[in-house]
């Protein structure tokens, strides 16, 4: 069943390499997936994104206040008003048209759960953090054929108090993320920022006797000065924020990945990549990672310190690695999470053609 998809993603950062986080690469691997399944897809992204993913894009306007509003003394940072014009308009924009089947909200923004009333289209969003206070407003205002779905059980169960939804693990791309070689040192990948922690990540690698190699965009400059820079040496080096290509060859020739998040994170993308790589993972007990790191994968660490990932990261070591990638192809690929996605989109659909052809009561 073709179908057309409307996929909305950031208005902030642009849909290609190197990504600004996970949420942008599942975006782009999704909506190629799809096109390659012979569907329809629009994306809605940030100028800037990738010409080459072969969707149609819907680029948001740009805000142009004047002078007199921009004097205003309460108002909302310029950013802030941006992504908010970026998507009312949008949500305007498809309140009038009839082009889609279904819509994916990807988006972190309030105003396509908030408006989905509008919109002829039935609305697919999934839940890819644990509650906002943005997010838990707008769900009081989302149309009744609004359907929901959470990256792992630990975000559904976060979100049960508000709303309830079903569960589509994420997947990677295990034809991209192919198995490498491995070797001795240790990898960290992610956004830089204080709640990945990736400043514990050297600490433990050291403890644990292994280098470590760093990559990912700087989002925090002053976490990155003040807790990472200081700890950079020979045995701590920072790769820099890498396209694709050059994660793939970084993480498959590492002997462990490790995630040393200190927030729940809603999945842990980047511990599936890594295993789909062969490349065991080391990671605190925190969030959707329960899900993933399995004993054939990976290690949990026994206590939410750095002796205890430094713990983990020796037994990870001892992993097989054909095991490891065994259970990425298995269980975390793009090819069973796009097919999950698009029976709902069928389902959705087709409960949204009855609704209007029904006889009016």
């Amino acid at each position: 069943m073709r179908l057309r998809i409307c996929i909305i993603a950031s208005s902030q950062f642009p849909i290609r390499e190197p990504f600004a986080g996970g949420l942008e690469a599942f975006t782009y691997t999704v909506a190629r997936k799809l096109i390659s399944r012979g569907h329809s897809v629009t994306l809605f992204a940030a100028g800037g994104s990738d010409p080459d993913l072969g969707a149609e894009m819907l680029i948001p306007e740009r805000l142009e206040l004047t002078a007199a509003a921009r004097s205003d003394v309460g108002a909302m940072p310029v950013d802030w008003m941006q992504q908010h014009h970026a998507y009312l308009g949008l949500m305007l924009k498809l309140a009038q048209s009839d082009d889609f089947d279904v819509i994916h909200n990807n988006s972190l923004h309030h105003l396509p759960l908030a408006l989905s009333s509008m919109v002829p289209a039935p609305v697919l969003t999934t839940l890819h953090t644990p509650p906002t206070p943005w997010l838990e407003s707008a769900m009081r205002y989302t149309s009744p054929s609004a359907v929901f779905m959470a990256v792992s059980s630990a975000t559904a169960e976060a979100w049960a108090s508000t709303v309830s939804a079903g569960v589509i693990p994420n997947g990677v791309d295990t034809d991209v993320w192919s198995a490498g070689p491995g070797g001795s040192d240790c990898v960290w990948t992610g956004r830089i920022v204080p709640e990945k922690a990736p400043h514990l990540a050297i600490d433990a690698a050291r403890a644990a006797g292994h280098r470590i190699t760093l990559a990912g965009p700087i989002m925090d400059r002053s976490y990155f000065e003040e807790q990472l820079q200081p700890r950079l040496g020979d045995d701590a080096v920072y790769a820099g924020h890498l396209r694709h290509a050059e994660l793939v060859t970084l993480v498959g020739s590492a002997a462990v990945a490790v995630v040393s998040s200190q927030w729940d994170e809603p999945y842990g993308l980047v511990a599936a990549e890594a295993m789909s790589c062969g490349t065991p993972v080391a990671a605190f007990r925190r969030g959707g990672l329960v899900e993933i790191v399995t004993e054939t994968s990976g290690a949990l660490a026994s206590e939410d310190s750095v002796a205890g990932l430094a713990e983990a990261i020796a037994r990870a070591s001892q992993r097989d690695r054909a095991a490891v990638r065994q259970r990425a192809v298995d269980h975390l690929s793009l090819e069973r999470m796009v097919t999950e996605y698009e029976n709902v989109y069928a389902e959705m659909a087709e409960e949204n053609s009855r609704r209007q052809t029904a006889p009016a009561q």
